[in-house]
C-alpha cells in the first residue's frame, strides 16, 4: 500500500529549532515527509530561501513591516505561492491549510497558543518546541489533546528524553523524574560576577547553539523552571517529583527513576536534530546523520545540584505551580520581557527573577482560567514588567 508523505505546517521557520526542522524534513526525504506550510517572523532573507526550496502551499510572516518586505520580494523575482498571509493571524491559517498531519511549534513565546490549540481540535500531531505554551495553558492543551485525539510530542531534548524513558511504563511506577540542565554560562560563576555579567557573556552558552531568550533563559535557569511546569503537564506528574541535576556535559538528557530505584536516562549527541526527528516520525527510530556516542572519548559524565541562590528562577516556577491558575501565565510573560530588557541592555541579569517575583506578588491568580483569562493575564504581567524595568533604568 502505498502512503503518502507526511504534510508538515513549521510554525517558527527561521528560528534554530525550524531551521533544524527543515534540516530533518530535508533528510527524510520527500516520499516520507513534505513542507506544507511555512510561518516565520522577521527574517524575510531566510524565509525567502526556505520558501524557495521547499515551496509551500502556505506562507505566513508574523511580523507586519516584514511581511510588506516578503510581498516585495515576491515581486522583485516574479514569484508567487498558493496561500500568503501576514500577521499573528497566519499562525492559525497556517494550521488549517489544507491536508496537514503535523503542525511544528516553534514560535517563542505565548503567540503560538491560539494556533496549538487549534492544531489539537483538528486532531493533528503537535511537535512542540514552544514551552510558553505548555506554561501558560497546559491544562487547557492537555485537556483538548485528549478530547480531540492529538498526539503531543516533545522537541526539547529532555521532555524528547523522558517520553521515550517512560514509552511502555507505567505512570503509577514512576517516583521521579530528572530534568537535565548544562548549567548554563553561569554554572561556576559567583554571585557578583552574575550581578556584573555582560550581554555577550549570557550568550555565550558553553554547550547548545539558540535562540537568544532561550539562550538566556539557560543563563538564570529559568528554562529549567519552565520544563518542570512543561513536565508536570505533559506526564501528570507533580511538582514535587520533578527534580533538575546539573550535568554539564549535556549527554544525559534526562532521567526518570521509579519505584523500584532503577533509573531510565536517555543519552545522545548534543544536537537537537534527534529531539526533532523523534517527534516526526516516532515511533520509528530513522537512521540519520548525526554521529553517535563515542563513549571512550566521553571520559566521564558529572552531575551535581544546581545552586537555588544564584538561580532563584527555579524557585518561582515552582511557586507559579503551586498558586496554579493563570500564575504560570504571569510568570513566563514576566520573564518574556525581562529577558528584552536585560538583551536591550537596560536591566541586570540578577535583575529578571526580581522582576518575575514582583509580578507574581502583585499579582492575584485566576482559578481554572479559560483561554481568555490566561490571555489577559499574559498582557497585564507584560504591562507590568514593563512599567517596573523602565522605573529601573
Amino acid at each position: 500500500m502505498t502512503t503518502r508523505p507526511t504534510q508538515i505546517a513549521i510554525l517558527g521557520s527561521t528560528g534554530s529549532i525550524g531551521c533544524r526542522a527543515l534540516d530533518v524534513i530535508r533528510d527524510l526525504g520527500p516520499e516520507r515527509a513534505r513542507v506544507a506550510a511555512l510561518v516565520g517572523n522577521s527574517n524575510v532573507d531566510l524565509l525567502w530561501k526556505q520558501v524557495s526550496e521547499h515551496r509551500p502551499g502556505f506562507v505566513g510572516v508574523t511580523d507586519a513591516a516584514a511581511f510588506m518586505e516578503f510581498q516585495g520580494h515576491l515581486q522583485a523575482q516574479g514569484g508567487a505561492v498558493p496561500a500568503l498571509s501576514g500577521g499573528p493571524a497566519a499562525l492559525l491559517e497556517a494550521v488549517e491549510w489544507e491536508g496537514i498531519d503535523c503542525v511544528v511549534v516553534a514560535t517563542v513565546g505565548a503567540i503560538g497558543l491560539r494556533a496549538t490549540l487549534r492544531a489539537i481540535e483538528r486532531g493533528l500531531r503537535i511537535a512542540i518546541a514552544n514551552k510558553e505554551v505548555l506554561v501558560c495553558a497546559g491544562d487547557l492543551v492537555t485537556a483538548a489533546a485528549a478530547k480531540h485525539g492529538a498526539q503531543i510530542l516533545p522537541i526539547d531534548s529532555e521532555h524528547a528524553a523522558i517520553f521515550q524513558c517512560l514509552t511502555g511504563h507505567r505512570c503509577e511506577d514512576v517516583r521521579r523524574l530528572l530534568l537535565t540542565s548544562s548549567g548554563g554560562p553561569f554554572r561556576s560563576a559567583t554571585l557578583e560576577e552574575m550581578r556584573r555579567a555582560t550581554r555577550a557573556e549570557a550568550l555565550a552558552h558553553p554547550t547548545w547553539q539558540m535562540g537568544e531568550k532561550i539562550t538566556i533563559d539557560s543563563a538564570t535557569m529559568m528554562n529549567k523552571g519552565l520544563e518542570i511546569i512543561e513536565a508536570h503537564h505533559l506526564f501528570g506528574v507533580s511538582e514535587e517529583q520533578i527534580d533538575v541535576v546539573v550535568h554539564p556535559e549535556s549527554i544525559v538528557h534526562s532521567m526518570v527513576e521509579f519505584q523500584d530505584n532503577t533509573v531510565l536516562a536517555q543519552l545522545s549527541t548534543t544536537d537537537m536534530y534527534l529531539p526533532i526527528l523523534c517527534a516526526l516520525t516516532w515511533p520509528e527510530r530513522v537512521a540519520n546523520p548525526v554521529p553517535p556516542l563515542d563513549f571512550a572519548a566521553l571520559g566521564q559524565l558529572t552531575f551535581e545540584e544546581p545552586d537555588p541562590v544564584r538561580f532563584p528562577c527555579l524557585a518561582l516556577a515552582r511557586r507559579a505551580i503551586a498558586e496554579g491558575g493563570t500564575a504560570p501565565a504571569v510568570l513566563n510573560a514576566a520573564n518574556e520581557i525581562a529577558v528584552a530588557h536585560f538583551l536591550a541592555e537596560e536591566i541586570t541579569l540578577l535583575e529578571i527573577p526580581t522582576m518575575i517575583e514582583r509580578a507574581l506578588d502583585a499579582h492575584t491568580s485566576t482559578p481554572s482560567p479559560g483561554l481568555e483569562e490566561i490571555l489577559a493575564a499574559d498582557a497585564w504581567a507584560r504591562r507590568e514588567v514593563e512599567a517596573l524595568c523602565a522605573s529601573a533604568s
